[in-house]
C-alpha cells in the first residue's frame, strides 16, 4: 500500500443512471447485467472513458441470480473500458450505492488507485425464484444416482406441493415484518400523521417534475429500453389524490400507502470518483468532494420501530468527527424509502426527549426544510435498492457544482437496521 498520499482529496467527477422503472413495467424483461451495463456505458460515453484502465469498479445488487455472483466484473467486460479494469461486488441493502462509493473513495484517498466507479443496480422484475428445499435435495441426489431406476424412485417420493416455487419475500428474517410493516410501527410510535406523510410525498413529486421541466436531469440520465424519465413520477399528484389511497401495510389503522411509500423498482446508477490530479490530466470536471461518511446499525428486533433509524446514529458520529452542526449544510438529501421514516428522523432530531430516548448523545436540532430533497427524491423517482445511492450522490454533486460552493448532507436507511450518511462539499 502506498502511504505517501493518504490525505488525497476524493473528487466526484461524473454521474450517470438510467431512468428508474416500476417493477414489471418498462424493464420487465431486462436483467441486472443489462441495466448496469447501460448505466456504465452512458458514463463511459459522457466522460470519454473509452479504453481507459480504471483503478476499480465497485457496486452490486440486493437481489440477484446465482449466475450474477461476479455481476459488476461481468458488466465492466461489456463496456468500452479497458477490460483489464478490475471490479467487485458489494451488497449492503439500500446502502449499497453509498457504501460502494465509500469503498472506492477510501482507495483513492489512500493512494491505492487514482480513479474508480461506484454504482448499484436492482431488478425486482427479474427476481430469482427458488425451488422447495425437498425438491432441491432430491435433484442433487438424482444427479448422484447411478441408474434410471434409482432416479425414478427419488422422484416418486416428491409430492405436488414440493414443486411450488419459492418467491423471495421482502421482509426482515429476524422479525418476519416487511420494511413497510416496521415503518408502520415507526409511524405509530412517533405519531407521524398521514397528512404529513402525504404532503412530503406530494412535494417529492412536484419538486422532481419541476426539475425535469427545467432540464436538471438532462445530463444525468441515459435513456434505456424506451424510457426517458422515471416512470413512477406523477407530475399531476395532488393531496386529494394521495388522501384517497388505502393503507398498504396495516389495512385497518395504517397510515402508509402506495403514495407515501416507494414502490418495488428496477434501475441502475453509477458515479465516477477520482483524485484531483487524475481528473485535471484528462480535462474532466471536479463537481464536488466526498469528505466524510459514516455507517451505523441499530437493534430492531426488540424495538421494531427502530429498523430504519440507524442514520440518526451515523449522522451524530459523522458530524462530531467533522466538527459540524446539522444546520451547517446548503442541501439535504434524505432517502425517502417511506415518508414516515423521513418525518420520524426530522422529529427525533428536533426533540431532546426523543433523541435521549433513542440513545443519541445530543439533540441535533431542526433543519431548513426548504433545503431538503429540493429536486425530489425516492418517493418520486422510486427506489431500485442498490441504485439509489448513486442517484443521490449525483444529484447532490450537481447541486453543489451549480451553486459553486457549499456543503451537502446525505442520509440513507437500509434493511437490517443499518444506515449510512455522507458529507459532500464544493
Amino acid at each position: 500500500m502506498n502511504t505517501t498520499n493518504i490525505t488525497r482529496k476524493v473528487a466526484i467527477v461524473g454521474y450517470n443512471r438510467i431512468p428508474f422503472a416500476r417493477a414489471n413495467t418498462a424493464y420487465a424483461q431486462v436483467s441486472n447485467q443489462e441495466m448496469m451495463t447501460a448505466a456504465l456505458n452512458g458514463l463511459v460515453d459522457k466522460y470519454n472513458l473509452k479504453g481507459e484502465l480504471l483503478g476499480e469498479v465497485a457496486g452490486g445488487a440486493v437481489i440477484k441470480h446465482s449466475y450474477d455472483m461476479n455481476l459488476i466484473r461481468e458488466c465492466v467486460m461489456k463496456t468500452a473500458l479497458d477490460p483489464a479494469t478490475p471490479a467487485c461486488d458489494i451488497q449492503q441493502a439500500c446502502d449499497t450505492g453509498i457504501e460502494s462509493a465509500v469503498y472506492i473513495a477510501n482507495k483513492i484517498a489512500l493512494g491505492q488507485i487514482d480513479c474508480g466507479i461506484a454504482g448499484g443496480v436492482d431488478s425486482i422484475s427479474d427476481m430469482p425464484i427458488a425451488v422447495s428445499e425437498k425438491l432441491r435435495k432430491t435433484l442433487l441426489k438424482v444427479r448422484q444416482a447411478k441408474s434410471l431406476g434409482e432416479k425414478i424412485k427419488l422422484f416418486l417420493k416428491l409430492r405436488p406441493k414440493d414443486f411450488s416455487p419459492l418467491v423471495p419475500r421482502n421482509e426482515e428474517t429476524q422479525t418476519g415484518l416487511s420494511m413497510g410493516g416496521h415503518t408502520e410501527i415507526t409511524a405509530k410510535y412517533y405519531k407521524i400523521a398521514r397528512e404529513d406523510q402525504d404532503n412530503l410525498a406530494l412535494a417529492s413529486h412536484l419538486n422532481m417534475a419541476k426539475a425535469y421541466d427545467e432540464g436538471f436531469f438532462n445530463d444525468m440520465i441515459t435513456p434505456f429500453n424506451g424510457l426517458e424519465k422515471d416512470n413512477n413520477l406523477r407530475p399531476d399528484s395532488t393531496i386529494e389524490k394521495l388522501a384517497k389511497l388505502k393503507p398498504a401495510f396495516d389495512k385497518v389503522n395504517g397510515t402508509l400507502t402506495a403514495g407515501n411509500s416507494t414502490p418495488l423498482t428496477d434501475g441502475a446508477s453509477c458515479v465516477l470518483l477520482a483524485s484531483e490530479e487524475w481528473a485535471k490530466e484528462r480535462g474532466l470536471p471536479i463537481l464536488a468532494y466526498i469528505t466524510f461518511a459514516e455507517i451505523a446499525a441499530v437493534e430492531y428486533v426488540k424495538n421494531q420501530q427502530n429498523l430504519l433509524l440507524a442514520p440518526l446514529f451515523a449522522a451524530s458520529r459523522m458530524l462530531e468527527k467533522a466538527n459540524l452542526n446539522l444546520q451547517d449544510f446548503d442541501y439535504y438529501e434524505i432517502h425517502e424509502a417511506f415518508a414516515a421514516q423521513v418525518l420520524a428522523t426530522l422529529k427525533i432530531w428536533e426533540s431532546p426527549e426523543l433523541s435521549a430516548e433513542l440513545g443519541l448523545k445530543k439533540t441535533l436540532g431542526a433543519i431548513d426544510r426548504n433545503k431538503l430533497n429540493v429536486k425530489g427524491s425516492s418517493l418520486a423517482a422510486a427506489h431500485p435498492f442498490a441504485a439509489t445511492g448513486g442517484r443521490i450522490i449525483g444529484v447532490m454533486a450537481k447541486l453543489l457544482n451549480e451553486k459553486g460552493s457549499g456543503r451537502g448532507f446525505v442520509s440513507i436507511c437500509a434493511a437490517g437496521g443499518q444506515g449510512v450518511t455522507m458529507i459532500i462539499e464544493k
